[in-house]
């Protein structure tokens, strides 16, 4: 559940579970009836390209084992210790034991977009997350497996594959085109009713919800329920101009408006999963937002600001290394323009840079003390420079690992942990670990299996800060602290 600006909406958004894709084949649409200006609109053709490439899909997570904390009381460590299990489970009255509990098997659907005759599709991220098994169904019912490609949980969107030939698509539209009151369809899975169309008319762009790290939303109001995020929302040309992501509501279900993520930023996130596994993203290093919420706030404490404009982006800090302040801008300056292009409000810029990669150049307009100035700016990565970014395997750590032996766990009185069984050349040497070390937990994360540890090395491998935190203990009961680089 996400809690708006006041000065934007005032309800909560809430996320829909739908898949959604869309296709890079260019599929003619010359055929697309023309519509004369003040004639009604016949979405038929739209909806007849559309169908057909919308998918189904099913998300299944299965029941897993967990060991949690949970209250102990002196009975649990009176019965404990008599009946000999005890090992110091029980922590006194006030105190917490160990427990295993089993978690329900979970399921899901929603929706995604065929964007390739051989088996891509797009979809959302919050559709797929944690998921041990995925299922998508063609609209002729034909059904397959498939297999996550890559994830960008900054965008909410999630690339996916099938194995199947030539499957059908949908050609990919130019967002940027889209006008505020042009038609478009929804096609989706709500309530697992499939192949359901909806129409509207794009009610907004480059809007904020402040759900996502990068975010620049088409809103529509063609209905969306639960099952449409990942779903096409397509432009009366039969062409996908957006992918559904959510719904803004009161009540859970539709009752207001839809949000799609534009293919300008969709076309840039699944090129990065295919090519490099990960989103290559572009940042100017700044924090800030639009500037009539900055005055209205500065208004609220009583205070009258003149920025020289209501439109367009505050600065209101900068990171030391990237690209904005290396350029010269600073704090309290307004950003108005990318690249010739005015720049009114932190969504548009956002998208701007969403089809960016670090190391590309973009000259900024600004307003520094009410004065025009102009700047051009070498993008750079979160991490400061502009590398390459790879998502790291265990390989990085240049060590072998197996979950701790039943016989050191009653040993050193542990419920879980990685041994460190060889260490060579790589990031674990470097940093002085070396084998015999039993990982309690990585970045304060408890390591149960070595999956649980790979999940950490890849989160952190394409971070701001390339670390993991390492908690172990020795053999002796001595215990230790390491930190581990995972990126050049």
């Amino acid at each position: 559940m996400k809690k708006y600006s006041k000065y934007f909406l005032a309800v909560t958004c809430i996320f829909t579970l739908a898949l959604s894709a869309g296709s890079f084949i260019k599929a003619d649409a010359a055929n697309a009836p023309a519509v004369a200006p003040g004639q009604p609109v016949d979405l038929t053709y739209a909806a007849e390209k559309a169908v057909p490439a919308v998918v189904h899909i099913r998300f299944v997570q299965n029941s897993k084992t967990q060991t949690v904390d949970v209250e102990s009381s002196p009975f649990d460590d009176f019965f404990g210790d008599f009946f000999g299990f005890g090992q110091g489970q029980g922590q006194g009255q006030g105190g917490s034991r160990k427990q295993q509990v089993q978690t329900p098997k979970r399921e899901a659907t929603g929706s995604g977009v065929i964007i390739s005759s051989d088996g891509y599709i797009v979809t959302n991220n919050h559709v797929v997350n944690g998921a041990d098994e995925l299922t998508v169904t063609l609209n002729d019912n034909r059904e397959f497996s498939a297999r996550i490609i890559g994830t960008d949980p900054t965008s909410d969107l999630a690339l996916i594959k099938i194995n199947g030939k030539d499957l059908p698509t949908l050609p990919i539209g130019d967002s940027d085109k889209l006008k505020v009151g042009e038609w478009v369809i929804a096609v989706g899975n709500p309530f697992n009713l499939n192949s359901t169309v909806t129409a509207g008319i794009v009610s907004a762009k480059a809007r904020s919800l402040y759900a996502n790290g990068v975010e620049s939303f088409i809103q529509t109001d063609a209905a969306i329920n639960a099952g449409n995020s990942g779903g096409a929302l397509v432009n009366t040309q039969g062409e996908l101009v957006g992918i559904n992501a959510m719904l803004y509501s009161q009540t859970g279900s539709y009752s207001g408006y839809g949000f799609a993520i534009p293919t300008s930023i969709m076309n840039k996130v699944v090129e990065d999963l295919k090519k490099y596994g990960t989103v290559q993203r572009a940042v100017l290093g700044i924090t800030g937002g639009d500037v009539i919420n900055y005055i209205n706030a500065q208004k609220e404490n009583g205070k009258n600001v003149d920025l020289g404009t209501n439109e367009g982006i505050y600065v209101d800090s900068l990171q030391d290394d990237g690209a904005a302040s290396a350029a010269g801008i600073q704090k309290g300056d307004v950003i108005t323009g990318v690249d010739g292009k005015n720049v009114t409000k932190m969504a548009e810029l956002q998208e701007i840079l969403a089809k960016k990669r670090p190391g590309d150049k973009i000259t900024i307009s600004y307003l520094h003390n009410k004065k025009k100035e102009s700047k051009t700016v070498t993008l750079k990565n979160t991490q400061g420079n502009t590398n390459v970014v790879k998502t790291a395997d265990l390989d990085v750590l240049g060590a072998s690992f197996a979950p701790i032996s039943a016989e050191k766990k009653e040993q050193l009185n542990l419920n879980y942990g990685l041994e460190v069984l060889k260490v060579g050349k790589g990031a674990f040497k470097n940093a002085g670990i070396n084998q015999g070390l039993i990982i309690l937990t990585a970045n304060d994360t408890p390591l149960k299996t070595i999956d649980d540890l790979q999940d950490i090395v890849k989160k952190a491998s394409t971070s701001k800060d390339p670390v993991i935190t390492i908690k172990g203990i020795w053999p002796t009961g001595k215990r230790s602290y390491y930190a581990v680089q995972v990126s050049e």
